[in-house]
């Protein structure tokens, strides 16, 4: 199952039409679902009979819309919905406790909805136990390429996994980035982690032969590299890993940056042990 968080934005409606279509090329089920105020959810009577009512009304609206973009982007797709009682970041990682993906909007404007919206996709890239889809643009047409961002001394193996079944699921090609910073200790091409990751690499390559594979070995900073190469794709792919104590459940400094700079949808992976990968 595919779990998609909705908002009435239009964000949120971005992310189920990608989500829908993703559930497609999964051959999965589809849930919407709208997180509300625990209270509105179970009040039935008394002082604020009135305004759980009209709360509860208009997030069945909320749903439905969603709903409804789901099944006009893909009529095949099996959908239903969910209204989810308490805060939406720790309802909806909730949700997806057994999901395969967990897809939710990013719309930045500048303002408190804005920011709120922003702290919901911060907060379940770092926290969720499945892999988190972060839909702020898709491109206006389908460019045949997945970007993942790799490194030699942190890379893991879901990573590269959610790449290329992503690649093979769309039969498009997979570029494998990898930024060095911009001193020349850092550029060297006898590295020791470059070696690992081109071992790797052989590995993964050696599994899906049906897959295209580029490798582009960049200089420069990772973020903006990452930047660069997510404006040519249709999906950039990302790791999660963190430093230290719970800091190791949050998101690392290139995930934190690629949640507010990336111009296409972006995957963050799950590296932590012990998390469950589907697919």
């Amino acid at each position: 199952m595919i779990v998609v968080g909705v908002d009435g934005s239009r964000a949120g409606l971005e992310a189920v039409a990608w989500a829908a279509k993703e559930a497609r090329l999964r051959d999965v089920p589809l849930r919407v679902a709208y997180a509300m105020p625990r209270w509105a959810c179970e009040n039935q009577g008394g002082r604020y009979a009135s305004v759980a009512t009209w709360m509860r009304e208009g997030a069945a609206t909320v749903v439905a819309a969603g709903l409804d973009r789901a099944r006009r982007e893909e009529p095949e797709v099996v959908a239903d919905s969910a209204l989810l009682p308490g805060d939406p970041r720790a309802a909806l990682i909730a949700a997806a406790e057994q999901a395969e993906l967990l897809v939710v909007g990013n719309h930045e404007m500048g303002r408190l909805r804005g920011m709120l919206v922003g702290s919901v996709a911060y907060g379940v890239a770092g926290h969720a136990r499945c892999d988190v889809v972060v839909v702020r643009e898709a491109p206006p047409m389908t460019l045949g390429e997945v970007v993942v961002g790799v490194d030699g001394a942190g890379t893991g193996e879901n990573v590269l996994r959610f790449a290329f079944t992503e690649a093979r699921l769309r039969g498009v090609r997979l570029r494998v980035v990898h930024a060095f910073g911009t001193g020349p200790r850092e550029f060297a091409e006898d590295r020791p982690e470059l070696e690992r990751l081109r071992e790797l690499l052989t590995r993964w390559r050696e599994r899906h032969q049906d897959v295209e594979v580029a490798e582009d070995l960049v200089k420069g900073h990772p973020a903006e590299v990452l930047r660069q190469a997510g404006e040519r794709a249709d999906l950039l792919v990302v790791g999660s890993r963190g430093r230290g104590g719970f800091a190791g459940l949050v998101l690392g400094s290139i995930s934190q940056a690629m949640l507010h700079q990336a111009p296409c949808p972006l995957v963050v992976v799950r590296t932590s042990p012990g998390t469950p990968h589907r697919g």
